[in-house]
C-alpha cells in the first residue's frame, strides 16, 4: 500500500482508519483521501500531497510532514504532538479540537493559536468543549476565558496559567490536573471532580457555584480559599457529587 501511495497509483482512496504508522510515504499522493481515524504516527510523509484530505482523528504524533501540502485537509481532532510542519503549507487547513504540545513544529508565521487547535497558549476563548476528551492536554498559558468546558475531560491535563475568568467547568473532570497560577473569578464548578489537582497559587475572586464539587486532596489549597470555599451557601456545601459520592464540604475538611 505504501508503495502504490508514493506512485500515485491510489490516490483519493477510501483508507478509513488504516495503519501506516512509520511508513516512508515521502511524496505520496493523497489528495483528497479519506484518512479518517488513521495511524500515520512516526510516519515520513516529507513533501506529501494531503490537499483536501480527511484527517478527522487521524494520528499524526512524530510525523514527518515537512513541506508537505496540506492546503484545505481536514484535521479535527488529530493528534499532532511531536509532528513536524515546518514549509508545509497549511493554507485553509481545518484545526478544531486538533492536540498538539510543545515539541509541534508549525510553518513559520502560521498562526496555529487561533484556529481552535489545543495546546499551550492556545487562543480558546469562549470554545465550545462540553465533554470533550482533553486527558493529559499540555494547555499551559492558553485563553480559555469564557470557555464552555462542562462535562470535558480534563484529567491530569496542564492548566498552568491558563486564563478561566468565566469558564463553564461543571461536571468536568480536573482529578490531577495542574491550575498553578490560575484565575478562576466567576467560574461555575458544580459538581467538578479536582481530586488531587495542584491549587499552588490559584486565585479566587468570585465563583458561580461550587454545589456537589470535590476538593479532596487538592494540593497548594492555601487556607484563605479554603475558608472563602466553607463560606460558601450551604445549599452548595452540603450537595453530593455524583460520582464521587461526598460532599463538597467533606471534601474540604478532609483535604
Amino acid at each position: 500500500m505504501a508503495i502504490a501511495l508514493k506512485t500515485g497509483l491510489a490516490p483519493n482512496q477510501d483508507l478509513y482508519q488504516i495503519d501506516l504508522r512509520g511508513q516512508d510515504l515521502q511524496r505520496a499522493n493523497l489528495r483528497q483521501a479519506n484518512l479518517i481515524g488513521a495511524n500515520l504516527s512516526g510516519a515520513n510523509l516529507i513533501e506529501a500531497n494531503l490537499g483536501g484530505a480527511d484527517l478527522r482523528r487521524v494520528n499524526l504524533q512524530g510525523a514527518d510532514l515537512s513541506n508537505a501540502n496540506l492546503q484545505g485537509a481536514f484535521l479535527y481532532r488529530a493528534q499532532l504532538q511531536k509532528t513536524n510542519f515546518s514549509g508545509a503549507n497549511l493554507e485553509g487547513a481545518k484545526l478544531q479540537a486538533a492536540r498538539y504540545d510543545r515539541e509541534t513544529i508549525w510553518p513559520e508565521d502560521f498562526a496555529y493559536k487561533s484556529l481552535g487547535a489545543i495546546g499551550p497558549k492556545a487562543n480558546l476563548s469562549g470554545a465550545q468543549l462540553n465533554t470533550a476528551n482533553l486527558k493529559n492536554a499540555d494547555l499551559e498559558g492558553a485563553n480559555l476565558i469564557g470557555a464552555s468546558l462542562s462535562g470535558a475531560d480534563l484529567t491530569g491535563a496542564n492548566l498552568q496559567n491558563a486564563r478561566m475568568s468565566g469558564a463553564d467547568l461543571r461536571l468536568s473532570y480536573l482529578t490531577g490536573a495542574c491550575l498553578r497560577n490560575v484565575r478562576l473569578n466567576n467560574v461555575d464548578l458544580q459538581g467538578a471532580d479536582l481530586r488531587a489537582a495542584d491549587f499552588t497559587g490559584v486565585e479566587i475572586e468570585q465563583l458561580n457555584s461550587i454545589a456537589g464539587a470535590d476538593f479532596s486532596r487538592v494540593q497548594g489549597l492555601s487556607d484563605a480559599i479554603r475558608n472563602m470555599l466553607l463560606s460558601r451557601p450551604d445549599r452548595e456545601l452540603d450537595v453530593w457529587n455524583a460520582f464521587t459520592r461526598r460532599t463538597t464540604r467533606q471534601s474540604l475538611i478532609a483535604n
